[in-house]
């Protein structure tokens, strides 16, 4: 899952990245508005933290250029103002969820999970497949009963192809996915992910290259 956090503050925009890619979320950084407009063009996001105040454009002409754009994107919307007539605006111009400054990080991610839920079907509380069990909850996959120890990534990895439902998932749909937007596209970072995947799940392999296309769990 994908997230943009649009926050002037460096040091609060980077801990806030930082948090969220401990809970394996990909997320890219926009320090300004109009960073944020040229990020959003090109990439596509299932949640943007958006700061109300950012320079160079407001955080409100951000979000009504993603509300007149039509996308699935949801927007958690930050502000150091807590007077209830600022956050009914913020709603107002399509913000989906309003939260305000100082806040905990911990209640910050729970938002940004409760909205990544809206952006895609429901999904069950877990995933399973050829005995593969993955708690997105709790960060934890088992297969046949017993723990797997991954790295955020590996996990990362393994839910959106749990997600497909036997369905091919593309190396680039996994690498967008997965990563945030330096990644190298000819790097060779997702074969070795899946390698190393392949050998912590054990026998069978149940992780299948589909030559030119992708990667599938029947």
């Amino acid at each position: 899952m994908r997230v943009l956090v649009c926050e002037d503050e460096k040091l609060l925009a980077d801990a806030i990245a930082e948090w969220l890619r401990r809970e394996s979320f990909a997320v890219d950084v926009a320090y300004d508005g109009d960073a944020a407009l040229e990020r959003i063009g090109v990439n596509g996001y299932d949640v943007v933290v958006l700061d109300r105040d950012l320079p160079v454009v407001h955080g409100d002409d951000v979000c009504r250029a993603l509300v007149r754009a039509e996308r699935d994107t949801r927007i958690l919307m930050l502000t150091a103002a807590a007077a209830v007539r600022e956050r009914v605006a913020g709603l107002a111009i399509g913000a989906d969820d309003y939260l305000t400054k100082p806040f905990a990080f911990v209640e910050l991610s729970a938002r940004v999970h409760a909205l990544t839920r809206r952006t895609r079907p429901a999904a069950p509380p877990q995933l399973t497949r050829a005995g593969i069990v993955l708690d997105p909850s709790r960060l934890q996959v088992t297969r046949d009963g017993n723990f797997v120890p991954l790295s955020r990534k590996e996990f990362s990895v393994l839910a959106e192809l749990l997600r497909a439902d036997g369905a091919v998932v593309s190396a680039e749909d996994l690498l967008e996915r997965a990563w945030d937007e330096h990644i190298d596209p000819m790097t060779n970072v997702l074969r070795v992910t899946v390698m190393k995947l392949r050998r912590k799940l054990g026998d069978p392999p149940v992780i299948e290259t589909v030559p030119g296309v992708g990667y599938q769990i029947r």
